[in-house]
């Protein structure tokens, strides 16, 4: 079996690529492990490369090195191929998807001699408008945050934190929290003004909002928690109760609903954010991707770590 290092360079605040592909070298002569690295040039060539190596055929487990971002493009290439599996070296900034796994998993994650031979077990996704989610699909006010936190990034005078802040006072202060959308959850067509939509198969997003606490990656079931437009102020009480994952207290505000399907529709663009990635669409329809995507993990390691219990 082959086993590919797909490393991002420009992930996390110092680059890890030495250190990965030093280890790489010590499976492949210490253990006689089939490890080769391959180094990411842009957005989506960390897709693009794993699909194609996918498509061979052959057995292949890749490792996803980076942040968010790198493992939302290598699940993206694997998704559906029964053949190749991934798993994620967690050196990137925010490592959401990590965090499902539990604070104790990580040190485990970033040893490759404890994920070369790890167990493999299927994930849930979530298919975004033909594209692979595996954590968490908003859209609305949380997802126009993130996407402006991508162009106040390149700000000289702007950069991690800083840029954060920038993006929540600008579309908290300046821009209108509702939006006047149709959602359809599997049958059930509902039209009202709302602050956000966010399709759970994972529980952690955000750098540590868990909408939906309960959710879990492996039980081919989606949690979508839908808040309806409320005023600026009570959006303020409000999302502390949010980000902890206790919003269903208030169920005038916010409701949970399983649904295998949901769509949402605008006459105007919506703004969606799939696993740190933000793309507009005034159609958006996500699905369950039941069981898609192959992972590997060290040995007692479980995506659903960190679930509360219903």
């Amino acid at each position: 079996m082959r086993h590919i290092l797909i490393i991002n360079p420009a992930a996390g605040k110092h680059s890890s690529a030495a250190r990965l592909m030093e280890q790489a070298r010590l499976l492949r002569e210490e253990r006689g492990v089939d490890c080769t690295s391959i180094l990411t040039r842009s957005a989506g060539h960390a897709m693009e490369t794993v699909r194609a190596i996918a498509l061979e055929g052959e057995p292949v487990r890749f490792y996803a090195c980076g942040g968010d971002g790198t493992v939302n493009e290598v699940a993206n290439g694997i998704i559906g191929l029964p053949n190749a599996a991934m798993t994620c070296v967690p050196v990137g900034t925010g490592n959401d998807f990590l965090k499902n796994f539990g604070p104790e998993a990580l040190p485990r994650f970033l040893d490759l001699e404890q994920l070369f031979d790890g167990p493999q077990f299927p994930l849930d996704a979530i298919d975004c408008n033909g594209r692979c989610c595996l954590t968490i699909a908003c859209s609305g006010i949380d997802a126009q945050v993130a996407d402006s936190v991508h162009r106040y990034s390149g700000t000289p005078l702007l950069s991690g934190r800083g840029s954060y802040l920038a993006s929540v006072a600008v579309n908290f202060l300046l821009r209108d929290l509702g939006h006047r959308w149709t959602v359809t959850l599997d049958d059930e067509v509902v039209e009202d003004d709302f602050a956000l939509v966010s399709v759970c198969n994972g529980r952690h997003y955000g750098g540590g909002s868990t909408p939906v606490p309960w959710a879990r990656m492996d039980d081919g079931v989606l949690e979508t928690i839908l808040i309806k437009k409320v005023s600026r102020l009570t959006f303020a009480r409000l999302f502390p109760l949010y980000s902890a994952g206790n919003a269903v207290s208030l169920p005038h505000i916010a409701r949970v609903v399983t649904a295998k399907t949901v769509r949402i529709q605008s006459a105007e663009d919506i703004v969606t954010c799939l696993d740190g990635e933000c793309s507009r669409s005034r159609d958006v329809t996500l699905r369950l991707a039941d069981g898609k995507v192959q992972f590997f993990a060290p040995t007692g390691c479980d995506p659903n770590a960190t679930a509360r219990p219903l």
